[in-house]
Formats: C-alpha cells, structure tokens, sequence
C-alpha cells in the first residue's frame, strides 16, 4: 500500500475548494501509483469545513476514509502553532471536524495554539500526530522543547524541502533528529498541485484500512520510504505551474471587478 501522508486538496488557503481541481489531483495521484493519501489541508485554509461537506458529497465515506475509488483518503489537517511550525492530523472525519472547531480561536496569525496546548487537544482522540517539515527555514519544529516534541508520533519528510535543501542533506538531517528523540519518519509530497504526487511516498508492508492501522504500522516500522529520482523535476514544476495558476485566477479575478461594478450600478 503505497501513501502520501501530506496532502492538499486546494491550490492555496485564499482559493475555494474545486471539486473538478481536486479530481484532476486525485487522478495525478492514482497514475503515480498511490494507494492512499491523507488530506492535511490548512487549518485556516479559506472555508475549510467546506472541503468535508463537498468530499461527502463526492465520495462515500465507510468511517475511517474515503473511498475514491480505488484510492483511500484520509481525512485530516496541518495545523500552525504560536512557537511557530506546523502539525499534521490525521484520523476519522468526526474527530479532525471536533478538534477543527476547537480551534476556531486559533486561527489568526498572532493567535495561534501553543504546541503542548494542541498535543493535549489532539491526544484526547485517536490522531495520528505528525511534526512537518522539522527544518523548513520559515516554519521550523527543532527549535521546540524536546519533551513535548516527543509526544508526536513520527515526522515528516517533505517533498518540497528536499529540493529546496538537497535530497539526501534534507533527508539525513530529519532523519537524525527523530531518532535523538526515538521517533519514525514518514514521507510527504506537500502538494497543492497534482504533479508533486509520486514523488515521495511511504510503502506499507501491509494493508491498513483505518488510522490505528497507519499508526501502528508506522510504529512497527512496517514500511519503507520511496524517494523518486525525479522528485527535482517534479516539485519544479509543481512549484512553477502553482504559480502560474494563481497569476491566472488573480487575472480572472481582475477581470471580473468591472463586471461586478456594473452589476451594482
């Protein structure tokens, strides 16, 4: 079972959930071989329940993921805390909507939840718990006291800062840095466009069908992490056409003002 466990469903918190952008992803996603994803959407991404509400209306949903076919989506999210660095959440969709609308006082910048405040929010579910991008020059984790670090569960190994930093530079430092705390690291692509998928990804050596699975798996070492050669090319791209696709829908935003105005009038 081949899964990424850092996932995006939109091309950036300002834009709206597309239901025909999600579907060209999740068919990027298949054709690059994946099993399975988590979807870690931001916390504070721009009307974020309504990324559940639509996705229930998309696919069925059996308690534990999605079921898009042949692909499994696992509901979660990526969460900003005040010493700054993120975390990612996954688990069943009842619990990442609960702990969601706890958070709703968090959301704003200066606002955001203290890290062992969230660790606690997040251990009264079943979560998985996982510290991304430990040494992203913009949202680092290392910094934070280690007895609280240790209360994740595993940390990421992200696509984008392997070829902002160097793969194996990347790959070396976070992989040392989990094991001074006694942690696994997993893998994921951090997409928001569909050509970051592949690149990175976590083989399971066996199936798992719920989170507790995935946890657990990931706890017993039962699996591998898969670096594709082309991962440079891939993340690239995805970064040039990501921004190209938002120089175009701030374009056709621009365009559509005179319209609205005389719409008004």
């Amino acid at each position: 079972m081949r899964i990424d466990l850092h996932t995006h469903a939109k091309l950036s918190k300002a834009s709206d959930f597309s239901p025909a952008y999600y579907d060209e992803m999740l068919r990027e996603a298949k054709a690059n071989g994946l099993d399975a994803l988590a979807l870690t959407e931001h916390f504070n991404t721009r009307h974020f329940f309504d990324v559940y509400d639509q996705l229930d209306r998309l696919f069925p949903y059996n308690g534990e993921h999605y079921e898009a076919g042949s692909l499994k989506i696992f509901p979660g999210m990526e969460v900003d805390v005040r010493e700054t660095g993120h975390i990612l959440l996954i688990g069943r969709k009842e619990h990442i909507l609960d702990v969601r609308r706890r958070l709703e006082p968090f959301t704003e910048k200066d606002a955001f939840i203290p890290f062992a405040e969230l660790m606690t929010l997040a251990e009264e579910v079943p979560l998985l718990k996982i510290g991304a991008h430990p040494f992203r020059e913009s949202t680092p984790l290392h910094h934070l006291d280690r007895s609280e670090l240790r209360r994740l569960d595993a940390f990421d190994l992200n696509a984008k800062d392997m070829y902002e930093y160097g793969s194996e530079t990347n790959r070396r430092r976070v992989e040392r840095f989990a094991a001074e705390l006694g942690k696994p690291v997993t893998a994921g692509s951090d997409t928001h466009q569909c050509l970051q998928y592949g690149s990175v990804y976590n083989e399971l050596r066996r199936p798992c069908r719920s989170v507790a699975d995935l946890k657990q798996a990931i706890a017993d070492g039962a699996y591998d992490i898969r670096v594709a050669e082309t991962l440079p090319v891939q993340v690239k791209a995805s970064i040039m056409l990501k921004k190209l696709l938002k120089q175009i829908a701030r374009l056709e935003a621009l365009a559509l003002e005179p319209s609205a105005r005389e719409s008004a009038v």
